[in-house]
């Protein structure tokens, strides 16, 4: 299914870019500014290879030139601005073209090769060529000018320092690219809350407000009762396509009864439409119901159609867990999945942390097919049904908490680990062994001392990098485990 407004994570974003030069140079050296447009020119296809739309304001090398790169990244609605420094620039070619941008900046210092053809160079005899040529490698003298202004003026920047074939340089570039397209999708994004908190989990507890100011990101608050209306709409031709869903998504146990099934399928048929009717892009849940009501019936049969929501790029989270469920969409629009998660247990012997839940998993990061099994009881909630059974693919994850800390801080937790064979717990539920660089028992008591909620999200691949910068984007700090 295509959830209208869902597929944010795949948003062309757009990012300004500009070349600061001094135009004095120009007529002094005979096709050094041609030589440094064609650097440019690299630049921006590498940039654009990354998915974004390039709003190009070309080499400025004066101050008037600068106002008007500035009006034109004011009019497009960037989201970063890549300053490349293709020799040395007066910095007053630089502020103006960023103040009033209301975007981060990017000063890529990027000379042509790894170092001078010092033979080469020196051959040349004439000063005045080996002066020009000096300059097409002078990216570097204007840095700590262009760094020094832009302190002062409280702008917030970072540098990349390498050579145009540097892939260091252009992962981090990449990243950088990946996080403008995060913020953005983010930004975007309509987070449904249903129902209301597991009571007593006082962690969970969520200042929705200040999570929209840092994010800025939309909350829709839902009635379970729009959820029964919709389910009461759902015919049997509806339940018998979800049930085929089921089949194609998941490995059924055959100890799943028909009714089981049924009954989830019909709550999946209820909760896709609920999340397309409310155009939404991410879902925290919780209710309990009286026992034995329509509501009870509804909320003991999610797990399986919030699982498949999760798989389409809607993540879902249970026990009303919104800061949980942004993180999830995090990782989600970094395409790295991101499985609702909480500590299970340890195992000292191979010096390893369990992470799991009861549901909703992301099926893109199992190890295998995930398991549709029946639940006797769910622990700690009313009810029986059925649950997911997966682990994580075995190889590099990241861990994400979005933390609402101390004295009305935001900021992110990360931390990059490995998720290992070995035996787990087939309970009906989502769990993973996770090692490591630093002991189990000092990951475990670090990320605690850090204050998330108990819940994250974890995902493949090692992207502490561009989560760090996401962070930057988005002016908050991002902490790191290990």
């Amino acid at each position: 299914m295509e959830h209208n407004g869902t597929k944010t994570s795949d948003k062309t974003v757009r990012v300004g870019l500009f070349g600061v030069g001094l135009d004095t140079y120009w007529g002094q050296f005979e096709g050094l500014k041609d030589r440094l447009l064609g650097y440019h020119a690299r630049i921006a296809e590498r940039i654009a290879a990354f998915g974004v739309d390039i709003v190009d304001a070309g080499l400025v090398d004066n101050p008037d030139a600068a106002r008007r790169a500035a009006d034109l990244f004011q009019e497009r609605g960037i989201t970063l601005v890549f300053l490349s420094v293709s020799t040395y620039a007066l910095s007053h070619t630089a502020l103006p073209a960023v103040q009033g941008v209301g975007a981060p900046v990017i000063i890529l210092n990027l000379q042509p090769d790894p170092a001078i053809d010092y033979e080469t160079f020196n051959a040349l005899g004439d000063r005045g060529r080996m002066t020009g040529e000096w300059l097409a490698y002078c990216q570097a003298c204007s840095v700590p000018e262009i760094a020094s202004v832009f302190n002062n003026a409280g702008i917030p920047y970072d540098i990349i320092t390498g050579w145009l074939g540097d892939e260091a340089s252009w992962e981090e570039i990449g990243d950088w690219c990946d996080g403008a397209r995060v913020s953005a999708a983010v930004r975007e994004t309509r987070i449904g809350i249903l129902g209301h908190y597991y009571c007593g989990m006082l962690d969970v507890y969520t200042d929705v407000t200040r999570l929209a100011a840092v994010f800025g990101c939309h909350f829709e608050i839902l009635e379970m009762d729009e959820l029964k209306v919709i389910r009461d709409s759902a015919n049997a031709t509806d339940i018998a396509e979800q049930r085929r869903h089921f089949e194609r998504a998941f490995d059924v146990s055959p100890e799943c009864d028909v009714f089981e099934l049924d009954r989830a399928a019909h709550t999946s048929f209820a909760l896709e439409r609920l999340v397309e009717k409310n155009r939404l892009g991410a879902l925290a849940y919780y209710y309990e119901g009286s026992p034995g009501s329509d509501h009870e019936n509804i909320v003991t049969s999610v797990i399986a159609g919030n699982t498949l929501l999760t798989a389409s790029g809607v993540p879902v989270a249970g026990e009303c867990e919104v800061k949980n469920v942004l993180a999830m969409k995090i990782m989600d629009c970094f395409g790295s999945g991101g499985s609702f998660s909480e500590l299970y247990a340890m195992d000292f012997n191979d010096d390893v942390a369990f992470w799991g839940h009861d549901g909703p998993a992301h099926l893109a990061i199992a190890e295998g097919r995930a398991a549709l099994v029946p639940l006797p009881v769910y622990h700690g909630k009313p009810g029986k049904g059925l649950s997911i059974q997966m682990s994580v693919k075995h190889g590099p994850v990241t861990f994400l908490s979005v933390v609402q800390g101390a004295g009305g801080s935001t900021f992110l937790l990360c931390a990059e680990g490995e998720s290992v064979p070995g035996p787990v717990l087939h309970i009906g539920n989502t769990n993973s062994r996770y090692r490591f660089s630093i002991p189990a028992r000092d990951f475990v008591n670090r990320w605690s001392k850090a204050g998330p909620a108990h819940h994250c999200a974890i995902g493949l691949g090692h992207i502490a990098g561009r989560i760090e910068k996401l962070a930057r984007l988005l002016g908050i700090e991002c902490r790191k485990i290990c």
